[in-house]
């Protein structure tokens, strides 16, 4: 007789789940971004979160978190109930955290989530102030070989997007440079345009305005491609380095164990909305690229990037702040 019970109990599971994902959503979905307001991070989430309240009939909320290098933000969605109810934007400092915390991070990455979706890709760019003598990455880097730690990196602090970018730089073009970390991008940038730190990566979209003006000089963008925001700028791999390809990634995750069909019903959701007309427009004049994506290309991402960054991270000795 009990063994009849489990037996129907086990049949009837699947029946319940699907049963679950049909009838969800049936209240507000919390979507947490790891920081304050205003970043990368936010403007994804908040164009995601309209259009998703339209496809889901339910509203999505924006709860920004922010707080010890996206960490806080990120254990309150591995900390939540797997019921669809509270989801997260993650980012490039999902996938750097585990090099740089290792078991003091209170979460295992590839464990404690489910991936959705990859959502949007943003290039990076090396800036210098308009006043610098470099008008190539070759020139800056010969400087910064014959001078040995005296060029100085700006970076809104250790293990952000781009300090990560300016440690695979320095990596694949063999110097040292004088790392100055600061308490987010802001600072970084104030310090960049006045001159006191020599070289910076920023997001695209933060810096463009400043390269337009004249104020800073972009002297290319990570990975292979230019960027329509900056067309005349080169990318990385016309520069000769092709593995300097760091970039802000923003991708949606939920707590481990959520059901299938919640899954797949928010993966065909996000990649409608990331990639439909509007949103894509809007995500570009940002200078984002939308990407959208099924959960398995989230999980294989995950996996790659994962060991990528911790090989950059023990190379270079980076401890965080």
């Amino acid at each position: 007789m009990i063994l009849r019970r489990m037996l129907l109990a086990a049949a009837l599971l699947p029946a319940a789940g699907r049963a679950f994902a049909q009838a969800w959503p049936a209240r507000p979905i919390r979507l947490v971004v790891p920081y304050p307001p205003g970043g990368a991070s936010d403007i994804t989430a908040r164009l995601l979160a309209q259009e998703l309240t339209a496809a889901l009939g339910q509203s999505v909320v924006v709860e920004n978190r922010g707080g010890a290098a996206s960490i806080t933000g990120t254990q309150a969605v591995a900390a939540a109930p797997a019921d669809g109810y509270t989801l997260g934007v993650v980012d490039t400092a999902f996938v750097v955290n585990p090099a740089l915390f290792g078991s003091r991070l209170p979460y295992d990455t590839q464990r404690d989530f489910t991936p959705v979706s990859l959502l949007v890709r943003a290039p990076l760019a090396l800036v210098v102030p308009a006043s610098a003598p470099w008008r190539d990455v070759a020139a800056l880097v010969a400087e910064a070989r014959a001078k040995p730690d005296q060029v100085s990196f700006g970076s809104a602090g250790n293990g952000t997007a781009v300090h990560m970018a300016g440690e695979q730089f320095r990596q694949a073009a063999g110097f040292a440079y004088l790392h100055v970390p600061y308490r987010g991008g802001g600072p970084m940038i104030t310090d960049l345009l006045a001159g006191r730190v020599q070289m910076a990566f920023g997001t695209v979209p933060a810096i463009a305005e400043h390269v337009r003006a004249g104020r800073l000089r972009a002297l290319a963008v990570t990975g292979r491609a230019r960027t329509d925001l900056l067309p005349e700028v080169p990318s990385m791999a016309e520069a000769g380095l092709p593995q300097v390809d760091a970039a802000l990634i923003n991708a949606l995750v939920g707590p481990a164990g959520l059901q299938d069909g919640v899954v797949d019903r928010l993966a065909m959701a996000s990649r409608a909305v990331i990639t439909g007309a509007a949103i894509r427009l809007r995500l570009s004049e940002l200078g984002f690229e939308p990407v959208g994506s099924t959960p398995q290309e989230v999980r294989d991402a995950f996996a790659a990037e994962i060991p990528r960054w911790e090989a950059i991270v023990r190379q270079g000795g980076i401890t965080p702040d």
